[in-house]
């Protein structure tokens, strides 16, 4: 497990003093990563997950998968998944893994034994209930509820069918019972049933996957997705780095006017995280990819921005930090469902950036952000990665600004704390 650092509680963010060139290298992708991971441990035979992402999320799924009686050995870069007879009685620590608590669940309904969730106290906050109302709906045992804690019975095989879903407040509901899908006796055919589904990417993602591993898909029909039973041929993945994660890296260059590259950025891809080339780009920074990366450069003065990010929510922490330093209004739309993330990130954006001077109105669906000069002060994260990521790319451009538990980026990155400064000097 990731152990905790010697950081302190509320770490001095640095400031850029200059105007940065620096060239950096990222971790794996978390989304990719687990994704990988179930689909490893549910195929025909043994594969790897390489360059993998050694993040808490990862560890806990490769825990959870292996607590299924899956093998998944994480000791060096390249993790190699062996499957096996899911026939235990297992306890899932979720953390604050949203993909473990979503994806996992309908792995156990096909194993041989009770399975019992929980995680972190924040975490029986997040939506889950429509996962487990479909699980039911398939004939699967699960406890009473819709938080966690919840228990997962498993008898071996699931029937299958349709299921109708409500996924407006998560993408990961459609693409936890597509992941799992193939192996249940007649498939899956999942509906959606509601508000548009946020983040869709994710969803192309994991349907993406599945065709690799030989999974028949359809998704020609929109709110639809269909995935016929068979089984799943193992499939060796190299994990793209996390684009997401490069999120405050890529600001740094917008707030510093300097330039970062990001080693590695693939040509085609499904991450959210490839918005940014857009949305930098219309902040007023220069952006151009080639073999060597992403190459982004900050401007004189940041521009105002007016977006819907509903399918790229998880980029809104970063993306109005920016915003706040901007010198023109913004306006960030489409992002209802981030109040359902590890925080509500609407509310606790504009409470921080509100604390820290930025002149930010919260909507119900987004924020509005107008010019204004900002100052230090604590800025909290809520146990939530992407808020920290906002917070040092303020403290990048404002003095004195401190950076409450830091220590939560290591969700999906490992000493980001440490490489950050390294960048800063």
């Amino acid at each position: 497990m990731v152990t905790p650092s010697s950081l302190p509680q509320h770490w001095p963010a640095p400031r850029a003093s200059r105007s940065l060139d620096v060239t950096v290298s990222l971790p794996g992708s978390k989304s990719l990563t687990n994704r990988a991971l179930v689909l490893a441990a549910l195929a025909e035979g043994p594969s790897v997950v390489r360059r993998a992402l050694r993040s808490r999320d990862t560890l806990l799924m490769a825990a959870a998968l292996t607590s299924l009686g899956a093998h998944v050995d994480t000791a060096g870069d390249d993790w190699s998944v062996t499957p096996g007879a899911l026939e235990a009685d297992a306890e899932v620590d979720c953390g604050l893994a949203g993909t473990v608590m979503r994806f996992v669940p309908p792995v156990a309904g096909l194993a041989r034994g009770r399975i019992a969730f929980d995680g972190d106290p924040h975490m029986r906050n997040r939506p889950i209930g429509e996962i487990l109302t479909a699980l039911r709906g398939l004939g699967v045992d699960v406890s009473d509820g819709d938080r966690l804690p919840f228990t997962v019975t498993g008898t071996g095989s699931v029937a299958g069918g349709t299921v109708v879903v409500d996924a407006s407040a998560s993408s990961q509901f459609i693409s936890a019972l597509l992941l799992a899908g193939a192996r249940y006796d007649r498939g899956i055919d999942v509906r959606h049933d509601g508000k548009p589904v946020p983040s869709l990417p994710h969803i192309d993602m994991t349907v993406a996957m599945l065709r690799q591993h030989g999974v028949d898909v359809d998704d020609s029909e929109a709110n639809r997705w269909t995935v016929a039973p068979g089984p799943i041929a193992p499939v060796d993945h190299l994990i793209e780095p996390d684009l997401s994660n490069a999120a405050p890296f890529l600001a740094l260059a917008a707030v510093s006017g300097g330039t970062v590259t990001v080693r590695d950025w693939p040509a085609a891809t499904h991450q959210a995280g490839d918005a940014l080339r857009e949305i930098l780009t219309l902040m007023g920074c220069t952006v151009t990819l080639s073999e060597a990366g992403l190459r982004v450069s900050g401007p004189d003065q940041l521009t105002g921005i007016d977006l819907d990010l509903h399918d790229v929510g998880e980029l809104t922490p970063t993306v109005a930090a920016l915003c706040a330093l901007a010198g023109s209004p913004s306006h960030l739309r489409g992002i209802e469902h981030i109040r359902g993330h590890e925080t509500d990130r609407l509310t606790a954006l504009a409470t921080e950036l509100g604390a820290l001077g930025a002149r930010v109105t919260e909507h119900r669906d987004g924020l509005s952000l107008e010019p204004a000069t900002l100052h230090g002060g604590t800025f909290h994260t809520y146990a939530d990665h992407r808020m920290a990521h906002a917070g040092v790319v303020i403290g990048a451009a404002v003095d004195g600004v401190l950076v409450e538990d830091i220590d939560t980026t290591s969700k999906t990155f490992p000493d980001f704390a440490s490489f950050w400064g390294g960048l800063l000097g």
